[in-house]
Parts: structure tokens; C-alpha cells; sequence
């Protein structure tokens, strides 16, 4: 296993605090991390559309 740059892990961190719905990628080349990627979702609820109700 490599050691990691601690800048790396606390950018790591940081992406896992910061996204609620989604994925953080992290992409290992020659057993370093060459990149990530943070593929965030965002959800909202569904609006109640004004005469749709059932009676």
C-alpha cells in the first residue's frame, strides 16, 4: 500500500463531507491516485401541481 500525500487525503475528506446523494471516484494508476471525480446528485422533492388533486 502507498503512502498518500496528507493534501490528498484531506481532499478526499472533504469530498465525502460534501456530497449528500452521488459517488466520489478515486483513480489509482501504478498504486498512486491520478485523479477524482465527485458525481453529485440533488434531490428534490416532487411539487404538488395546483388541480391534480383527486377528488
Amino acid at each position: 500500500m502507498a503512502s498518500y500525500d496528507e493534501k490528498i487525503i484531506e481532499y478526499i475528506k472533504s469530498e465525502l463531507n460534501s456530497i449528500d446523494f452521488g459517488s466520489v471516484i478515486i483513480t489509482i494508476h501504478d498504486g498512486k491516485i491520478t485523479q477524482i471525480d465527485k458525481n453529485e446528485k440533488k434531490r428534490f422533492p416532487h411539487p404538488v401541481k395546483l388541480g391534480s388533486a383527486k377528488k
